[in-house]
């Protein structure tokens, strides 16, 4: 759809206006339209077969291929970003063994909710100012969200295979309003990690084997998030007192120096989220589990697999003390829980 009643400009700049009055921290335009490239690189990842338990990334891959795969009447695709950058440095929580290392974009509220009731408000602005159809997405849609931003302008996939943008470094929520109205697409972004390597030299289980490439089923991300039974034992060492996520690739990345924390009140750390106390953490049963995470992302992992990266993390620590948090779930009724502690135990040198 051609927007005939105003300047599809004058449009784009009021639109990115209304954004940034609703908390986004950037917009950029793309064609909905693409060359093709996506799908042929989503195809060549998905031939390696190293999605593990991902496999929504396979059952929709045809929709997933390109905009236009997914909603075929669309015409432009409008990028945004929120920031969420740390106050801090998150890495510190790594020398605080008895501590958990939460991964920052899960600490505060759960970004899906956020992000997706300020789309739709955006959205309906839209069609109220210049007609046309929307759909709006926040990562759980097959839709490839960092190669559209790349090619909004809003930054550039770097090293890490995450984005990156110049003005927010690697702190950004992506989401998408697609659109059947006609907008001027903005220039795509042009990578300016030149020879910096610090992301893939930072990465703990090495699951960056080369520039812009990532072994998921290595990434302690995936294993603490998605994988859904026991952690091989080199990747389980690895993960030292990471219990949800990871950031060492993002924290890293010298374009972080420009950001800024976070704006939006909902995505800050919640109290008692940015670094717990580990025997706290393997204190949680299903109830204290759900109530204590009640609005975050990491409700959805689910009580037995978080226990297991605290289990690890226990067992990682070297420190005795902890030791009461392993042999309290010892006798768990989930027997991924139960494996983890009593390795635990066995790693800190206690009897079982």
């Amino acid at each position: 759809m051609t927007i005939s009643s105003q300047s599809p400009t004058g449009l784009k700049e009021r639109l990115r206006a209304e954004a940034t009055a609703c908390g986004f921290d950037c917009l950029g335009v793309s064609q909905a339209e693409t060359d093709g490239r996506d799908g042929i690189d989503l195809d060549a990842f998905l031939e390696m077969g190293r999605i593990g338990d991902m496999t929504w990334l396979a059952d929709k891959a045809d929709r997933r291929r390109s905009p236009t795969a997914l909603w075929p009447e669309a015409k432009s695709v409008i990028s945004l970003g929120m920031n969420y950058g740390p106050s801090r440095n998150p890495l510190e929580t790594l020398s605080h063994t008895d501590q958990g290392m939460i991964s920052v974009y899960a600490q505060g509220k759960d970004y899906h909710d956020v992000v997706k009731k300020r789309l739709k408000w955006l959205a309906r602005w839209l069609i109220d100012e210049a007609g046309g159809e929307v759909k709006v997405f926040v990562d759980t849609a097959p839709v490839m969200e960092k190669p559209a931003a790349e090619r909004s302008g809003i930054g550039w996939q770097g090293k890490h295979t995450n984005l990156v943008s110049r003005e927010f470094g690697s702190w950004l929520f992506l989401g998408e309003i697609f659109t059947t109205l006609e907008l001027p697409p903005d220039t795509p972004g042009a990578d300016h990690c030149g020879t910096c390597d610090a992301c893939r030299k930072a990465c703990p289980t090495n699951a960056l084997p080369a520039p812009g490439r990532i072994e998921p089923t290595r990434c302690i991300s995936y294993l603490t998030i998605e994988h859904k039974s026991d952690i091989a034992e080199d990747l389980a060492d690895a993960m030292g007192n990471r219990v949800y996520g990871c950031d060492d690739c993002l924290a890293v990345c010298p374009w972080n120096k420009f950001t800024t924390p976070v704006r939006e009140s909902a995505l800050a750390p919640r109290e008692g989220m940015a670094a717990p106390s580990l025997l706290e953490l393997a204190a949680l049963d299903d109830t204290a589990f759900r109530t204590r995470f009640s609005g975050s992302p990491i409700k959805r992992t689910g009580r037995d697999r978080f226990l297991r990266n605290v289990m690890i993390a226990i067992g990682n620590s070297g420190d005795p003390t902890l030791a009461e948090g392993a042999r309290r779930n010892i006798n768990d009724d989930s027997p991924l829980v139960r494996r983890e502690a009593r390795r635990a135990l066995d790693k800190l040198g206690e009897q079982v």
